[in-house]
């Protein structure tokens, strides 16, 4: 038995380390999206930035360990068997719940998850325990220490609003001080602004969070806490001399101080929070087992009060898990497409595709938003209205230049705001969701300075919407799936836990390695220069790509018609409305161009305007393949009768001539070939528009199946005729790339 739990240590420990990877893919958003998203550094300055905050910020996270322990189910009532199997649940569904979500790119809290997950497998250890026992399951409760779960969740929960609001109002403020033509306020007022944000840091992360810290000493804090207002009083003073004269006299932008010092602070805040998250649970099992195997009692009798006792990691171990955590920061894809998201979400930018869809509630939240708007703007007198408006008014794009996200004031806002707030909950040692406070503390700037416009405000808030019910189905999701694993293991002993561990591990190293990034990479996509040549290869790099991929699901529709199977063309139907936003994204990267370079050539202009063009045909195409799929579900669903004999091998023929259209030698497509099977394919569908009047009558053919069918016709058309006019585009696009 002895070594069975040495086993399950050694897979809790390999599990900690692969959560630490989930988990700070997940996690990276919340104190790298501010930095890079205004741009004020390089790449690589903020990334190793954000490595020493969260080095450090590692070492404060050991007063924050007992949450795992006995912040969610009193460890007394169970024995040391018991308590094993909840962490090893804990850890199987936390790490898979994770992954999931960041394959999808959506932020999700690794709190809410591990909380809800300590929740769900001891609620089910308590119900197997009590079920044994024969006694009621009414004495669930008792096993729960509610006190401190309903503290920690009423905290999360209670965090969405504060993070909200203290953003919207806290940046509002800021934006009437600085303004977007912040330069002369700046000049006059950034060396208090700078001076108060670094003290505020300081005193939050260092002076408030050095309870937690493992190697800080009782009489270092003590001083501390007796001398805090003297250390503040002389920090502010002392920081707004030094930043005013790095302005006045030496013209150092201090933002980037603040920006810089703001992702370090919320690179700490998050390690010295969230570390309890990926590895709380494992080292409370060595605990456990330590002080089990110390014992001499058998497993399922030694009850495990001795968790109740407080207990300090060591900071070697710290280090080490800060260590995987930065690894994970640098070389992480899905830390990057989680990144981009929390961008998308809070950008100032509009045109191009919006990560989330309109929905019901967003609508409706905006119309509710400008009709109150409308009634505040008769209100106000139109002086004031007018002031505050070119307080709002936001500065003009130089020519040439590519428009950030967002701007200084509000990346020092995010950064420096989240830390407070997150390192504030740190000290009173409650795990607080920094996604939850980075997140809405973002769209709270976002949405006071003015960046959800007419254009966007929609999308934004639907995005939000989506995010946070991410969120809560986690939280549903984790503590469900926590408590499965738990009753398996509870009744399949271990062989049922060697399963769930090697299956866990199996999904995610599947995950991990084979994962691929279709997203272009935060360090290269702004460096990308449009001209003639560059978007040459981008069209004919693309179209016979699309091409392909539009026969192929136009084949999938037929197969799915012809064989009357509602799932395949569910399937196909899914795939074609995904097919539609990448084309529709693809296309979007025009109105980047203008912006890519200042200045560009004649042949240049022309080009671009080529490849709006190709991508609207090939948009075009997209578009009626996502009829022709809902036409023929809608078909089958209703279960009117599928096409047979002729007429079905008439359509599989026709598909046949649009596949040989897609043919090509090495590679690359022979336009003569092109032309000549869309020729052929041309006069196919001359013939079957024929034919099918003939056999309108004489086979029966419904309404419905004759429009159906009539739709496959026009599909191959459109689809024809639309990539004819690519191919005579890229032509001309060729020669423009071959001028001097």
């Amino acid at each position: 038995m002895d070594s069975y739990y040495l086993v399950m240590l050694a897979f809790l420990g390999v599990i900690a380390i692969i959560d630490l990877f989930v988990g700070v893919s997940n996690d990276a958003v919340n104190f790298l999206n501010s930095a890079l998203g205004c741009r004020i550094a390089k790449f690589r300055t903020t990334m190793w930035v954000a490595t020493a905050g969260v080095l450090l910020g590692a070492t404060f996270s050991s007063g924050m360990m007992e949450i795992a322990r006995s912040g969610v189910f009193n460890p007394q009532m169970f024995s040391f068997a018991e308590i094993m199997v909840i962490f090893f649940a804990v850890m199987v569904a936390d790490v898979i719940l994770l992954d999931a979500f960041n394959t999808l790119g959506l932020p999700t809290s690794t709190t809410v998850s591990i909380v809800f997950e300590l929740l769900g497998s001891a609620i089910a250890a308590a119900c197997f325990k009590l079920v044994a026992d024969g006694a009621s399951l009414t004495e669930v409760a008792d096993y729960i220490n509610n006190s401190k779960a309903l503290t920690i969740i009423s905290g999360i929960l209670v965090s969405v609003v504060v993070a909200f609001v203290s953003g919207a109002v806290i940046q509002y403020i800021a934006r009437l001080i600085f303004s977007f033509r912040f330069e002369g306020a700046y000049r006059k007022v950034g060396g208090v602004y700078a001076g108060l944000a670094i003290t505020a840091i300081i005193y939050f992360l260092v002076m408030k969070g050095a309870k937690g810290a493992s190697f800080m000493r009782p009489e270092w804090i003590d001083w501390i806490n007796a001398n805090t207002t003297v250390i503040l009083a002389t920090l502010f003073i002392g920081l707004t001399i030094v930043f005013q004269a790095f302005i006045s006299l030496f013209n150092i932008n201090v933002f980037k101080i603040i920006i810089l010092a703001g992702t370090f602070s919320l690179a700490f805040a998050f390690a010295g929070n969230d570390l309890v998250n990926f590895v709380g649970v494992p080292l409370a099992a060595y605990d456990a087992y330590r002080e089990w195997a110390a014992s001499g009692v058998s497993d399922g009798a030694f009850m495990m009060g001795g968790l109740l006792k407080p207990s300090t990691a060591p900071t070697a171990f710290l280090l080490f898990s800060g260590l995987v955590m930065v690894l994970t920061l640098w070389f992480s894809k899905k830390a990057h497409r989680v990144i981009q998201t929390s961008i998308n979400l809070s950008s100032a930018q509009s045109g191009e595709q919006e990560q989330f869809g309109a929905s019901l509630p967003g609508r409706m939240i905006v119309r509710a938003s400008m009709t109150l708007g409308s009634v505040i703007h008769q209100i106000m007198p139109g002086t004031l209205s007018r002031a505050l408006a070119s307080r709002f008014e936001p500065a003009p794009v130089a020519e040439g230049t590519q428009p950030l996200p967002f701007d200084y004031v509000r990346a020092s806002i995010n950064l420096v705001l989240s830390a407070i707030l997150i390192a504030s909950a740190t000290s009173l040692k409650l795990p607080l969701s920094t996604t939850y406070v980075t997140f809405m503390v973002a769209m709270g700037s976002s949405f006071a300075d003015g960046a959800w416009d007419r254009e966007t405000a929609v999308y934004r808030i639907s995005g939000v919407l989506t995010v946070i019910s991410g969120w809560f189905i986690t939280a549903l999701c984790a503590s469900t799936l926590a408590g499965i694993v738990a009753t398996l293991v509870f009744f399949g002993g271990e062989i049922m836990a060697v399963i769930l561990g090697l299956a866990a591990i199996a999904l995610l190293v599947r995950s991990n390695i084979r994962a691929t990034l279709s997203d272009d990479s935060l360090v290269n996509q702004s460096n990308v220069r449009y001209d003639a040549p560059t978007i040459r290869t981008m069209i004919d790099e693309k179209a016979p790509e699309n091409l392909r991929r539009s026969i192929e699901l136009c084949r999938s529709i037929l197969d799915g018609l012809l064989s009357d199977r509602e799932s395949a063309l569910r399937s196909a139907k899914s795939d074609a409305s995904e097919f539609f936003d990448d084309l529709s994204a693809a296309r979007g990267i025009y109105y980047r161009m203008a912006l890519s370079d200042k200045k560009p050539s004649e042949a240049d202009f022309d080009a671009r305007y080529c490849y709006f063009r190709a991508f609207t045909n090939m948009r075009e195409v997209g578009r009626s393949l996502q009829g022709l799929a809902k036409l023929a579900l809608d078909h089958v669903a209703n279960r009117h009768r599928v096409y047979e004999g002729r007429l079905a091998d008439d359509l599989r023929t026709l598909v046949g001539l649009l596949e040989a259209m897609s043919k090509s030698e090495n590679g690359n497509p022979d336009i003569a070939v092109f032309h000549a099977n869309a020729q052929k394919a041309l006069q196919a569908i001359d013939r079957l528009q024929s034919e099918l009047l003939r056999a309108i009558p004489a086979e029966g053919i419904s309404i419905r199946g004759s429009e159906l069918y009539l739709t496959f016709l026009l599909f191959a058309r459109e689809l024809i005729n639309h990539y004819e006019i690519t191919a005579m585009i890229q032509t001309k696009v060729n020669a423009l790339a071959q001028e001097p």
